[in-house]
C-alpha cells in the first residue's frame, strides 16, 4: 500500500474539489436518429459525439449504446454492455480515447491529408526513383 504525505493528500483534495466545481454529467442518452451520444451537463450545456469517434464505442450496436449510466459524481459515464467508461472532463477537452488510440487516429488522418507540399515532395521523390527499396537481410544498424 502506498502512503501519502499530508501535503500530497491536501494537493489531491484541492484537485478533486476543483473538478467538482466544473461541469459534470447530469444525464446521458443515445440519440439513434442522429447517431450521437448526448450528455447534458450540470451547467445546462449539452455535448454530443458520434460513437465511431470514441475508443471502445466504434463498433457498438444501438442497443449497447442505449444502456448508459451517469456515475454518481457526474465525472464519468458508463456503458455497462460494453464495459466502457468515459471521463467527462477529458471529453470536454476533446480527448476521446487513450493517448495511443488518439495518436493512431490522428496519424492515419495526417497520412490521408493532401496538400500541395506533399504532392511536390512526392513528385521530387519520384524523380529520384521513389522510396529506396528494402534489401532483404540488410543490416539496419
Amino acid at each position: 500500500m502506498v502512503e501519502l504525505t499530508t501535503e500530497q493528500f491536501e494537493a489531491a483534495k484541492v484537485r478533486g474539489e476543483a473538478r467538482m466545481r466544473g461541469p459534470r454529467a447530469a444525464r446521458a442518452h443515445y440519440d439513434a436518429g442522429r447517431n450521437r451520444v448526448i450528455i447534458r451537463l450540470t451547467t445546462g450545456v449539452e455535448i454530443g459525439f458520434a460513437p465511431r469517434d470514441v475508443e471502445g464505442l466504434q463498433h457498438a450496436s444501438s442497443d449497447d449504446l442505449r444502456a448508459i449510466e451517469v456515475e454518481p459524481l457526474g465525472l464519468g459515464i458508463h456503458f455497462p454492455n460494453l464495459d466502457v467508461d468515459l471521463y467527462v472532463p477529458a471529453l470536454l477537452e476533446g480527448i476521446l480515447g487513450s493517448k495511443r488510440w488518439m495518436a493512431a487516429l490522428l496519424g492515419s488522418a495526417g497520412g490521408r491529408t493532401r496538400t500541395a507540399a506533399k504532392a511536390a515532395a512526392s513528385r521530387e521523390n519520384g524523380k529520384r526513383g521513389g522510396r529506396p527499396r528494402k534489401v532483404a537481410g540488410a543490416d539496419e544498424g
